[in-house]
């Protein structure tokens, strides 16, 4: 009888293996680690010292963990691998492929992988663990694009649209389009989310689908079409990654902790992290005059509130990667009335991301620029929600852009 046993010791996560792994038992085991990795699992121990049996089939256990685990700065060792499985493993090369170690000392000369520099803060705040690095930069500005006075009534015409240039703004959230011919852009506009001047918008139709044009920054400048919506420019401040404890670490909690380790008063937020229940709302309609409830009532009244928007009777979206981009301000009632406009009555935070595929996600704070890249070029997209603040995650990072408003 085969064993598949998980612990933690040390930063590491012990896969405890007994008995033989071989085609009738590697996929049990196999979905048992792909399960932890979704979990968060970074740094894999598999101990194999009471393994009898390992076939080849078995030895594909240890491929689909290590693919898995590259992508998010990850790794698996092999433990105290012994008799005959090791032969199998030697004979199959699989010794070249994995770091083989034999005792705990060995282990414990392995770095976790978080981060070499000496410079990474760590703190806890309402039981969010972070972990972060401070830069020394300008403040970045945070530029109001359109208006959200029509969107209850949908009163928008083309007259409304405010076109911007890809390269005014490096981040962005609000209900826009591409720009095109004519005015072809009204038939497309939704819930969008610009990432590194990346555009990702999803259309509020009968069947959306997520489009978007990814930006090198080079050639001709790219135009996008907003009806309203925020953007911002600048270099990070901090890069926080943060890791829940007992419970998942929601939103609001992120955003509270955020700013109890910086003293801005408002932050554009640029969020990379794996969901573990999404409450995420988008438009069915585009709130345009020929769209408009024939009452003159508002879209989000009761009777028509089902008509217009998609929202969450359950969180859904898990283990998926989220990465999104939004404004949080420290007290709503202090802001400037024209921010305050940017968020809802009853949040200081507005944050619109796309739901990207379920891979694990590298956590390694110094690599957020490339992790944010990998993810908005490689990965499926699924659709572009506005992101309330019960949402949960199991960790991520978090890039902060301190912000003056002009």
């Amino acid at each position: 009888m085969t064993e598949c046993r998980i612990s933690e010791e040390s930063g590491w996560t012990w896969i405890h293996l007994n008995g033989r792994i071989d085609s009738m038992t590697s996929p049990d085991i196999q979905q048992r680690i792909h399960e932890t990795i979704q979990d968060g699992a970074r740094m894999l121990v598999a101990d194999m010292e009471q393994v009898s049996y390992l076939s080849s089939a078995g030895l594909r256990i240890f491929i689909m963990a290590q693919k898995q685990l590259q992508k998010a700065g990850g790794r698996i060792i092999i433990y105290r691998i012994t008799g005959e499985p090791k032969d199998v493993f030697t004979m199959s090369g699989f010794d070249k492929l994995f770091k083989v170690v034999s005792s705990p000392e060995e282990i414990a000369s392995l770095t976790d992988g978080v981060s070499s520099s000496s410079s990474v803060i760590s703190a806890e705040h309402n039981g969010v663990s972070l972990q972060y690095i401070e830069k020394q930069v300008p403040p970045g500005t945070l530029i109001e694009i359109g208006s959200q006075e029509k969107l209850s009534g949908a009163r928008y015409a083309e007259d409304d649209v405010e076109t911007v240039n890809a390269g005014a703004i490096r981040f962005g959230t609000g209900l826009a389009a591409p720009g095109g011919p004519g005015a072809e852009h009204m038939q497309f506009f939704g819930e969008s989310v610009v990432l590194d001047n990346n555009f990702f918008f999803y259309p509020a139709v009968k069947r959306p689908a997520v489009d978007f044009m990814l930006n090198t920054g080079e050639g001709p400048g790219l135009e996008y079409m907003f009806l309203h919506g925020f953007g911002f420019s600048g270099d990070y401040c901090g890069i926080f990654r943060f890791d829940h404890g007992s419970v998942f670490v929601s939103l609001s909690d992120l955003v509270q902790a955020l700013f109890q380790a910086s003293t801005a008063n408002m932050l554009g937020l640029v969020l990379l992290a794996e969901s573990k229940g999404l409450w995420g709302m988008h438009l069915k309609k585009i709130p345009v005059l020929e769209n408009r409830p024939q009452n003159g009532g508002s879209i989000f009244d009761e009777e028509h509130f089902a008509e217009w928007m998609n929202f969450p009777v359950e969180p859904a979206d898990i283990n998926n990667i989220i990465a999104g981009a939004g404004l949080a301000v420290r007290d709503r009632a202090s802001a400037p009335e024209r921010v305050q406009g940017l968020l809802a009555s009853d949040s200081n935070v507005h944050l619109h991301a796309g739901v990207f595929a379920r891979e694990p996600l590298n956590k390694n704070i110094e690599k957020f620029d490339q992790e944010l890249t990998r993810v908005v070029t490689e990965l499926d997209v699924f659709r572009v929600q506005h992101i309330l603040g019960q949402s949960l995650f199991s960790g991520g990072m978090v890039g902060i852009i301190e912000l003056t408003h002009t």
